[in-house]
C-alpha cells in the first residue's frame, strides 16, 4: 500500500534537517497544526499526516478492528516513520496522540529520540488518586450523545473542548473539523480514546520529553500535567498561557516556541 498516499503525508524543509512529527489528535486533522508551522519550518523538517479515519486519509484503508485500540493508531505512526525512513525524530502529539506517540516510542526508540506532548492526558476518568476530569458516569454519557447524533455532539462539545469563548471561530473550526470526519469513523476514534487507560505505558518512557498544558483544558484539567510529569523521569512540564484544548491554534506562538526551545536543546 502507498503509505503517503494512505495517510495524506505532507513533507516540507530540508532532508538533513531534524525531523519535528507533527501528529493530530481525535476529530483533527494535520491541518491543526498549520499557525505553528511557520515558526517551525524555518529550522525544522515538518513530516505531517492524518490518521486512516481522518481528514483526508484514504477511507478504503479503515479497519475498525485495528483502529479500536491505540496500537492501531501508533502503526499509522510507525509505518509513516518506516516509509520515509526517518530518523532523530521528535515526535509531537496532540490529545490522545500524546499516548501514541509513547506507545510508537517503545517500539522504535531508534527513530523516536524525543517526544512533546501537547495537551496529554493517559487517562480520562478519575481513578482513585488519580483525577483525570470525568467520571465513568461522564464518559458514558459522552459516548452515548455522540454515537446518537454525532453531528449534534460534534455542535455541541467541539466548542467546549476549544474553549477562548471570547474567539467563536476556533470553535467553529473545531465543530467544522469534527462534522468533517465520517461518522462510523469517528465513534471508534471517540470510543479508543475517551476509554483508553495508558498510565501504565508512561513508565516505558525513556526518551526526553516535554510535556505542555494550558492554563485551563476541560479536557486535561492540570492535575493530569503534573502527574504525566512525575510518572516520567526527567520530563519537562510547561504551562502555556492559554486556555482551551488546542493552544496550536489558540496560543500557536507559544506553543511553537515551547517547541522549539526543547527540540533546539536536545
Amino acid at each position: 500500500m502507498d503509505i503517503r498516499r494512505r495517510n495524506n503525508v505532507t513533507v516540507t524543509g530540508h532532508a538533513e534537517w531534524p525531523v519535528l512529527l507533527l501528529v493530530h489528535g481525535f476529530g483533527c486533522d494535520q491541518n491543526m497544526w498549520r499557525l505553528v508551522i511557520p515558526a517551525l519550518a524555518e529550522n525544522y523538517r515538518l513530516v505531517l499526516f492524518d490518521y486512516v479515519g481522518s481528514g483526508q486519509a484514504d477511507p478504503s484503508a479503515w479497519d475498525e478492528r485495528r483502529y479500536s485500540s491505540l496500537d492501531g493508531y501508533a502503526q499509522d505512526v510507525l509505518e509513516v516513520i518506516e516509509e520515509l525512513d526517518l530518523r532523530n525524530v521528535t515526535f509531537v502529539g496532540h490529545s490522545v496522540s500524546a499516548m501514541v506517540g509513547v506507545l510508537a516510542a517503545a517500539k522504535v526508540p531508534e527513530r523516536i529520540s524525543r517526544l512533546v506532548m501537547v495537551a496529554p492526558s493517559p487517562c480520562y476518568i478519575d481513578d482513585d488518586g488519580y483525577r483525570g476530569g470525568f467520571s465513568a458516569q461522564d464518559i458514558d454519557e459522552l459516548l452515548e450523545s455522540l454515537e446518537s447524533n454525532y453531528l449534534g455532539w460534534s455542535a455541541a462539545m467541539a466548542p467546549v473542548i476549544m474553549g477562548n469563548e471570547d474567539r467563536p471561530e476556533l470553535g467553529e473550526e473545531l465543530t467544522a473539523s469534527f462534522c468533517a470526519t465520517d461518522p462510523d469513523m469517528a465513534r471508534t476514534f471517540a470510543r479508543t480514546t475517551f476509554l483508553s487507560d495508558s498510565r501504565k505505558d508512561l513508565k516505558t518512557v525513556t526518551v526526553p520529553t516535554l510535556i505542555l498544558e494550558c492554563r485551563q483544558d476541560v479536557i486535561a484539567p492540570r492535575e493530569v500535567g503534573a502527574y504525566v510529569r512525575d510518572a516520567i523521569p526527567g520530563s519537562r512540564l510547561v504551562t502555556l498561557e492559554a486556555t482551551g484544548h488546542c493552544p496550536q491554534l489558540s496560543a500557536p506562538q507559544a506553543t511553537a516556541a515551547a517547541i522549539v526551545d526543547f527540540a533546539g536543546a536536545a
